[in-house]
């Protein structure tokens, strides 16, 4: 199932947010990624129809055990990502914004060759 880099973000917004908090609202969404409310509605009701967020009874926003599958997949891709730009010299915050862009277009196989890399060098 192809999904589209803003996906991506939202899921695994979702996913950090869901971290913090049992308690997940579209306006937490809206803060967190600084976009209007209209814009994370339609984004919710894409991955709703995709199977992989949902609400609960109380209205909060869930993560279905794909979406949580995905999301801990790109959580990785980030988390490796930033901690492999940091070893190269590039400070936290630069590393984790070029992480959110280069995750979302790496292929699976250069980043199995990037995490294979790290833990050849200890650098993981």
């Amino acid at each position: 199932m192809a999904i589209l880099e803003s996906g991506e973000m939202y899921v695994e917004t979702i996913y950090l947010l869901s971290l913090e908090s049992d308690k997940v609202r579209g306006k937490d969404i809206s803060n967190h990624l600084g976009v209007t409310r209209p814009s994370v509605s339609r984004a919710l009701n894409s991955l709703r129809e995709r199977g992989l967020v949902k609400n609960d009874k109380s209205g909060n926003i869930r993560l279905t055990e794909g979406g949580l599958i995905l999301a801990k997949h790109i959580y990785e891709r980030h988390q490796l990502i930033t901690r492999h730009l940091m070893n190269l010299g590039v400070d936290e915050k630069t590393a984790s914004e070029d992480a959110n862009r280069i995750e979302r277009f790496i292929s699976d196989t250069t980043f199995d060759a990037i995490r294979t890399h790290m833990i050849k060098n200890r650098s993981s």
